[in-house]
């Protein structure tokens, strides 16, 4: 450890001001992983500071409520701070813990969620311990990994370097299923040797712009997924044709095409190329299909755990409580990851299971998935505006007939439903979420308005490695089960 040039009373004298270096405390984390300390009253917040490390720092950027800060020299040494296990990570910016061991990232993520809770929602409520993998590692089933050519027109596949668009190339990802991480330099060798443009923002006219990849992780069938602007991709049948064949689990190989300068990654057309279009995985019991393009949980043994969850949350109401047949409805329901596991109990729903989707393709592999499973008769799949259907099915049911699954994307949910919601709140409310703040804001509007009540609050890790975190909220009627 390098020593100390100034004493900090020197150092922190004056008050910041650009390029001024001080030395200071860090005491909590940023959502980007950057360490947060003050600083003559203001907040800085700096890369690669844990909480409870001290460290000499530049101020370099003034932002309406913080000072962002570039470490000079680390000063203490928190006992949790480890090495990383990717070689890229302190550059990468998928993942931005690894330099934080996983005990500790898991009592930061389970108090992020009760501190939103309580600061976004104003709720009070206990939080259960985070519910965590066995391994930090090799848990994604999918990547998406942005392409482009080196000034020396070598390939580069990497994610992108923290705050910019430059790609960190590297051969393997650690946090990738291993059968995966094996495979990403194979491919990315065989697509550099094609010699085919690559230009993921599309600054130099174009070309392949992401490898996807997405496996099965009980079956170990794989799809490869090319992302281009153009189709002008010489010997691309080929090529798929040669990679089904040297790795068989390779079950298709597609093409989209995204010719649009925007961040968003997939364009309107998916194309099948060699092989099928989807691939077989087995979930929570049941035969899924899916496919190469549509929603499915990354980490899918965390995914297990919550469809088990919902079982046990959801399981009949045994007594006069029953009331009316029932229905359960899934809101935002992907491809029936979670509606078709809990259709396979009857006596859970008499009514049966509805989900409701806005993408059509993904209604379409769900309903594709009940009549692979036999339970076309007991759940069914709507494409349709979410945030309109719902409030009339809810106010179109007798009360206390429906129980409601909520996994709607990171933005949450519209202040109307929420709103729709209170005034015919279901009998059970299981809400998934992927963002603690809209979580906390979504349940505070939903339980200060009705007779639900929060009963329980699950944060999930599916991101080991990230500041991500996922949360199962289940709330009941006040004179419910």
């Amino acid at each position: 450890m390098a020593s100390r040039t100034s004493a900090p009373s020197a150092l922190n004298s004056a008050s910041p001001h650009q390029g001024r270096v001080v030395e200071l405390e860090v005491t909590d984390l940023t959502l980007a992983g950057e360490g947060i300390g003050r600083h003559g009253g203001e907040v800085v917040f700096v890369p690669d500071l844990l909480p409870g490390e001290r460290g000499r720092v530049r101020l370099h950027h003034r932002h309406r409520r913080h000072w962002s800060a570039q470490l000079l020299e680390r000063v203490s040494r928190s006992p949790h701070r480890r090495t990383p296990p990717c070689t890229v990570a302190s550059r990468c910016g998928g993942c931005t813990l690894q330099h934080l061991d996983d005990g500790r990232q898991r009592e930061w993520k389970r108090s992020q969620v009760a501190q939103a809770l309580e600061r976004i929602g104003g709720l009070r409520v206990a939080v259960e311990p985070l519910l965590a993998p066995a391994s930090g590692l090799g848990y994604r089933n999918k990547a998406l990994v942005p392409l482009d050519r080196a000034g020396d027109g070598r390939l580069r596949a990497g994610f992108y370097q923290r705050g910019s668009h430059t790609i960190v190339d590297m051969d393997r990802c650690p946090v990738l299923d291993p059968r995966l991480d094996r495979l990403l330099p194979l491919l990315k060798q065989e697509l550099d040797d094609q010699g085919w443009p690559a230009d993921v923002d599309r600054s130099h006219g174009g070309g392949l712009r992401h490898l996807g990849l997405r496996i099965g992780t009980r079956t170990g069938q794989v799809l490869v997924l090319l992302i281009s602007s153009h189709d002008n991709l010489p010997e691309l049948q080929q090529l798929a044709d040669r990679w089904r064949t040297r790795w068989p689990q390779i079950v298709g190989v597609l093409l989209n095409l995204q010719p649009e300068p925007s961040n968003a990654i997939l364009g309107p057309e998916t194309r099948t190329i060699s092989g099928c279009s989807w691939l077989e995985e087995h979930f929570a019991g049941l035969s899924l299909r899916i496919g190469a393009d549509t929603f499915f949980q990354v980490n899918t043994v965390q995914a297990e755990r919550v469809a088990g969850l919902l079982e046990d949350a959801l399981g009949p109401v045994p007594g006069p409580a029953a009331g009316p047949p029932s229905t359960l409805i899934d809101a935002y329901c992907g491809i029936g990851t979670f509606a078709l596991p809990l259709a396979r109990s009857p006596e859970r729903c008499p009514g049966g299971v509805l989900g409701l989707e806005q993408s059509e393709r993904s209604v379409g592999q769900a309903n594709a998935n009940a009549l692979r499973n036999g339970l076309e008769g007991t759940a069914r799949f709507e494409a349709c505006d979410v945030a309109e259907r719902l409030p009339d099915l809810l106010a179109g049911a007798p009360p206390g007939s429906v129980d409601l699954v909520l996994d709607p994307p990171r933005r949450g949910l519209e202040a109307a439903l929420c709103s729709a919601i209170a005034a015919h709140p279901p009998r059970r409310l299981a809400y998934i979420s992927c963002n603690p703040a809209t979580l906390a804001r979504d349940l505070q509007r939903i339980s200060s308005g009705s007779d639900l009540q929060i009963r329980s609050v699950q944060p999930i890790d599916f991101f080991p490695q990230t500041t991500h975190v996922e949360c199962l909220a289940l709330l009941t009627r006040a004179d419910g089960p």
